[in-house]
C-alpha cells in the first residue's frame, strides 16, 4: 500500500525522479543545451558526487547572459547558486511545500535518508500529483528566486555546510 492509498502524501510520491545534474566546470552553454534537451529549467551542480550548488536557467539569463558574459566559455560554477534547500523523499509533502513558501523557492532538491540526490520536488509536482492547485498557489505567491549567489545547503529546517560535509 502506498503513502497516498493511505491517505498520507510523502515528497516521494509527488517528486520528480531522477534529477539530471551538471558538473560546475561545464560551460553554460552546455547547460542551458541539457535544459533545453530534458524540457528542465533548473540542474543540481555536482562535484565529485557532493552537491554544491544549483543552477537554474533564470541564473544563466541573469548571472551570466545580461552580465554580457560567453555561455560558451562561462563556466556553471559562475552563475550557479551555492545555496541549495533539500528536502528528504520520506518527508510530509504538505510540510515540504510549507517549507517551499516560508523559503519562497519553486523547487527541492530531495534527497535520500544516505543523502543522496534522488529528485526533484517543484511547485509543479504539488499542483499535478496533489491535485492541489490552491496549496501551489500559495507556495507560488511567496516564491522569489534570489538573483545573488549564496553559498549554503539547507536542509528544511536546517543550516549546515552541505549534505556530503
Amino acid at each position: 500500500m502506498t503513502t497516498r492509498q493511505k491517505g498520507r502524501l510523502l515528497v516521494q510520491d509527488v517528486m520528480t525522479p531522477h534529477a539530471e545534474t551538471i558538473d560546475p566546470d561545464e560551460n553554460l552553454q552546455i547547460a542551458a543545451a541539457k535544459m533545453r534537451a530534458c524540457d528542465i529549467g533548473l540542474l543540481p551542480v555536482r562535484s565529485d558526487e557532493r552537491l554544491i550548488g544549483m543552477l537554474t536557467d533564470r541564473d544563466i539569463v541573469v548571472r551570466a547572459i545580461a552580465e554580457g558574459l560567453d555561455p560558451r566559455t562561462t563556466p556553471v560554477r559562475r552563475a550557479m547558486t551555492a545555496q541549495v534547500f533539500f528536502c528528504y523523499e520520506d518527508e510530509d509533502l504538505t510540510e515540504a511545500a510549507a517549507e517551499m513558501e516560508d523559503r519562497a523557492v519553486r523547487r527541492l532538491v530531495v534527497m535520500d535518508r544516505e543523502e543522496r540526490l534522488v529528485g526533484i520536488l517543484s511547485i509543479d509536482d504539488i499542483a499535478r500529483d496533489m491535485g492541489d492547485e490552491v496549496l501551489a498557489g500559495e507556495v507560488l505567491s511567496r516564491v522569489i528566486e534570489p538573483i545573488e549567489p549564496m553559498g549554503t545547503v539547507e536542509r528544511l529546517g536546517e543550516r549546515r555546510a552541505g549534505p556530503h560535509d
